[in-house]
């Protein structure tokens, strides 16, 4: 693995804002709660100490607030992992190349979910919920830019750096809310479209391949899907085409799809690594899907 000097990492932290914000995050968790096993909500209520219908949609935001709060610190750089590769040429994820020694997404999924399994801890399930979700943002797997951080851009003529953009911004144009309430209508349409004959049930079978035997390979796989993103729809022509430019127009138009999509997937992807963590089984398996890139 890279070591990054602390300068930098402690630079970086503080360029790096909250993922999928609210609305994304509750909404990849509705999905999950959703697709779930029962015996897995029954669990997760368990261990949440919730019996509620928002029982990890309450509680999906949760990590970016602790990494603030004193003696969370430490968890910062388990949000993301830093690709160092050259969009929109090449996009590519490498574990020991990309993630600090001070730990990444992939390894903190792999460690929290070993964790979860043996500890049953409300904190470790957290973790869990938050990083599946934040794996599944295309600028959490990429270091271009501080992770689009130091790319300006607009969006409906306020100023946004590209991260915020994606996280917080298209979402909230999207969805025209920023609360639970409006990540549970939207979930809701989501789940339409992995259900029964929706646009996206042929596919969805495809979308998890992962096993508690091996989840490095999991995480990174997802990791790799999503970088790949990174070059199709992030930045397609590179950061001069969209610095400082307005992407409420075509840019922002052909987003959608792909945030639409990616939320879906680690709503189902979610629902099944809590399947295989309470239950040691999941009915959401099927085909694999792409596996990190081999050098």
């Amino acid at each position: 693995m890279r070591v990054t000097p602390l300068i930098a990492v402690a630079g970086f932290l503080a360029q790096h804002v909250i993922a999928w914000g609210t609305v994304g995050h509750a909404t990849v968790a509705y999905i999950a709660s959703g697709l779930m096993k029962p015996e897995t909500a029954d669990y997760c209520k368990s261990v949440l100490g919730d019996n509620s219908s928002d029982f990890i949609g309450a509680i999906a935001s949760w990590a970016d607030s602790y990494r603030y709060e004193p003696g969370g610190g430490f968890s910062s750089v388990f949000h993301y992992i830093d690709a160092i590769d050259n969009p929109p040429y090449s996009c590519d994820v490498d574990f020991e190349r990309d993630c600090t020694e001070e730990g990444c997404i992939v390894s903190a999924i792999m460690n929290y979910t070993d964790i979860q399994r043996t500890q049953h801890e409300p904190m470790s399930l957290k973790w869990i919920v938050h990083f599946l979700g934040d794996i599944h943002q295309p600028l959490h797997d990429e270091n271009y830019g501080a992770g689009g951080n130091n790319i300006s851009v607009l969006v409906d003529g306020e100023k946004w750096n590209l991260h915020a953009a994606w996280d917080t911004a298209f979402i909230t144009k999207m969805t025209g809310g920023k609360d639970l309430a409006t990540a549970k209508t939207f979930s809701e349409m989501l789940l339409t479209r992995i259900k029964g004959h929706g646009v996206y049930a042929a596919q969805a079978r495809k979308w998890f391949r992962g096993s508690l035997k091996d989840t490095k390979a999991a995480a990174m796989g997802w990791a790799t899907e999503t970088n790949d993103l990174v070059c199709s729809h992030v930045l397609p022509q590179g950061p001069i085409a969209i610095e400082g430019k307005e992407l409420n127009g075509t840019y922002y138009q052909e987003a959608v799809p792909v945030l639409e999509e990616q939320m879906a997937k680690a709503g189902w992807r979610l629902a099944a690594w809590l399947d295989l963590i309470a239950t040691g089984s999941t009915p959401l398996g099927g085909a694999p899907c792409k596996g990190p890139k081999k050098a």
